[in-house]
């Protein structure tokens, strides 16, 4: 048995939709931010970086979402959530990697600008830079990465559930989604899969 912590608003959402896209037999553990239970020696033992998401699997807890994602798709192979093609294969990964280390940490810098500075007007400075860079990110996204109407074309794979996490994170940054059709479109037909409905229930 594997468990997924997590945390409502954050990443985890990926992994967990993607379990439930696999047809996993899972448990999951809340992590309250509000209470920094992430900060508590208990959760620090899963995962010293005191984040989500954690999965404890059999041989071990994996962190950082795409090697979670990569994990789910190949202990869950029959579910075809990853391409069996190696360049394609490392086609998603480079999406996942893009959304981890440049969009995220643009997501970031709205709310966690003090892992950079303790400086209050860096911050303040951070925080007006969000909008216009995450704008960036999705023009990019839309033009270079999203094939449509799924991340890699015609297959639905890994890389959906975390674009669904990014999108919702744009709207709320003050990305104008109008401006990116295939976007928008991805988010809605997302919102129309019975994995993501079922999770959202859960990810208030």
């Amino acid at each position: 048995m594997i468990t997924l912590c997590y945390a409502n608003g954050t990443a985890a959402l990926a992994p967990h939709i993607l379990l439930e896209d696999a047809g996993a037999e899972y448990d999951t553990r809340l992590v309250d931010f509000s209470a920094t239970e992430q900060q508590s020696p208990d959760f620090l033992a899963i995962n010293p970086k005191g984040r989500v998401p954690a999965l404890i699997t059999p041989k071990g807890t994996l962190t950082e979402t795409p090697a979670i994602l990569a994990y789910i798709t190949q202990i869950y192979s029959h579910a075809n959530l990853a391409p069996s093609d190696a360049f394609d294969f490392a086609e998603a990964q480079a999406f996942n990697l893009y959304l981890a280390a440049t969009v995220h940490v643009n997501h970031a810098h709205k709310q966690r600008g003090g892992r950079w500075t303790k400086d209050e007007a860096a911050q303040e400075k951070m925080r007006e830079t969000v909008p216009a860079n995450m704008t960036e990110c999705a023009r990019i996204i839309e033009q270079h990465y999203l094939k449509g109407p799924w991340v890699m074309g015609d297959i639905y794979s890994m890389c959906d559930p975390y674009l669904f996490v990014i999108s919702r994170w744009m709207k709320a940054d003050g990305v104008n989604l109008d401006d990116f059709p295939a976007i928008t479109a991805h988010f809605a037909a997302m919102q129309e899969r019975p994995s993501v409905q079922k999770i959202m229930r859960i990810h208030t």
